[in-house]
C-alpha cells in the first residue's frame, strides 16, 4: 500500500473513533488528514509555527502603478522589525513566529545590534530589488538562480527552528504588479488577474493594465519559471518560490498568504507540481486575481475575510485554523476510553 494512503487511512480511521458523528468537524478533519500525510504519522503533531515575510521592492514602481513610492517598503519593513505591523500582532495572538527577509529592500537596513531580536531578521539580499521590466529584464539569470537557492536555504532553516508549520508573506511596494506579470506571462488572463493592488482609482488602473500587458509582451518570456521570473519577475517572489520547492519531503506545512504569494507558489508549481501535497491557502484575499490563481492550484482557501494586507496576515489566521483542528484530533476523547454509547456508524446518528 502507498505509503501516503496508509497514514491517511490511519488518520481516518482516528478521527471516526473520536466522540463525535463521523465527519462532523467538517473541513477540520480534511485539514487534520492533510497534516498526516505531510507529517507522516496519525495523529500529526502541533508544534512551533513561523512566518517568514519576504520583503523586497520593484522596479515596475516607476511606472506609477501603486499609490505609494518605494521608500514605504523599509519603513513598513521597519516597523514590521519593531512589531507594529498588523502581522505582528496577528502572530502574536495566534502564536507565529515573525521572520522578517530581507530579500531585496531598495535601502541599507541598521546593524543587528539596533533591530527588535523578538522579530527575528533574516539578511538575504542579493540585489535591491528588481528592475523596472516594462523596460529591461527584471533579474539576470544568476540572479533568479540565487534567489531560488536562498529560498531553498531559508527552508533548511525553517527545519533548524524546528517549525512543525510555516507562512509565507510579503511586502513591497510594487509586488501585485509582478505577481499579474508572473502569471500573465503563465498564460492566465490578463483582466481576469490585474487588480488595483494598494487602492487605486480606474484611471490608474487602467495605466497598471496597460503597463503590465504591454510589459509582458516586451519581455516575451519562455513559459518556464526560471525564464518567467528572469522577465518579469522580482527576487522576494524568486526567493518564495525556491523556500516552498525547498520545503518538499521536510514534514513541514506551508500556508499561503495572499496574491504576491500566491503567484510565486504558481512559479514553484509549474517547476514541481507535488508542492500542492504540503500547501495550504490561509485565505482569499480581495485582490481579484487571487481566486484565479489558488483555483488553478486546486487550493481551497481557508478563510475568506476580504484581506489584502499582506504580510502573512491571512495565512497566519488560516495557519491557525488547521492547528485548531489538529488540536481537536489530539486532545478529544475517543469511543474506546470514554463512556460514550455510539462508535457504530448507525448509533452515530445523534
Amino acid at each position: 500500500m502507498d505509503a501516503s494512503k496508509s497514514v491517511r487511512d490511519a488518520m481516518q480511521a482516528h478521527l471516526d473513533n473520536l466522540t463525535k458523528p463521523r465527519g462532523s468537524l467538517g473541513k477540520l478533519e480534511e485539514y487534520g488528514l492533510k497534516m498526516a500525510q505531510i507529517q507522516g504519522k496519525a495523529p500529526p503533531k502541533t508544534g512551533k509555527k513561523g512566518i517568514y515575510v519576504f520583503g523586497g521592492d520593484h522596479g515596475i514602481a516607476d511606472e506609477g502603478v501603486s499609490l505609494y513610492p518605494k521608500e514605504v517598503s523599509f519603513q513598513m519593513a521597519m516597523n514590521m522589525l519593531f512589531g507594529g505591523a498588523g502581522i505582528n500582532a496577528l502572530a502574536d495572538a495566534t502564536g507565529w513566529e515573525v521572520n522578517f527577509v530581507d530579500s531585496g529592500i531598495d535601502a541599507d537596513f541598521p546593524p543587528d545590534e539596533k533591530i527588535n531580536t523578538k522579530n527575528r531578521f533574516i539578511r538575504a539580499k542579493i540585489s535591491r530589488g528588481s528592475r523596472n521590466f516594462y523596460k529591461e529584464s527584471a533579474m539576470t539569470e544568476e540572479e533568479v538562480e540565487a534567489a531560488v537557492n536562498k529560498g531553498k536555504e531559508l527552508a533548511a532553516d525553517a527545519v533548524k527552528q524546528g517549525y512543525s508549520m510555516v507562512a509565507i508573506g510579503d511586502l513591497g511596494i510594487g509586488n501585485t504588479s509582478t505577481a499579474a506579470a508572473l502569471l500573465i506571462a503563465a498564460g492566465m488572463e490578463a483582466d481576469s488577474i490585474i487588480d488595483r493592488g494598494t487602492g487605486i482609482d480606474d484611471k490608474q488602473l487602467a495605466h497598471k493594465k496597460r503597463i503590465i500587458k504591454e510589459s509582458v509582451v516586451k519581455r516575451n518570456p519562455v513559459k518556464n519559471a526560471y525564464s518567467i521570473l528572469q522577465e518579469v519577475g522580482a527576487p522576494d517572489l524568486a526567493m518564495m518560490a525556491g523556500f516552498i520547492l525547498g520545503l518538499e519531503g521536510r514534514g513541514i506545512a506551508c500556508v499561503l498568504d495572499g496574491f504576491p504569494v500566491t503567484s510565486a507558489a504558481y512559479m514553484a508549481y509549474m517547476i514541481n507540481p507535488k508542492i500542492t501535497d504540503y500547501l495550504f491557502a490561509g485565505h482569499l484575499s480581495k485582490v481579484a486575481g487571487h481566486k484565479t490563481v489558488l483555483s488553478a492550484l486546486k487550493l481551497d482557501p481557508i478563510v475568506s475575510l476580504d484581506l489584502h494586507l499582506g504580510e502573512g496576515t491571512g495565512a497566519v489566521i488560516g495557519g491557525f485554523i488547521v492547528e485548531l483542528a489538529l488540536d481537536c484530533a489530539l486532545n478529544m476523547a475517543n469511543f474506546d476510553t470514554a463512556d460514550v454509547s455510539g462508535k457504530d456508524a448507525e448509533e452515530q446518528k445523534y
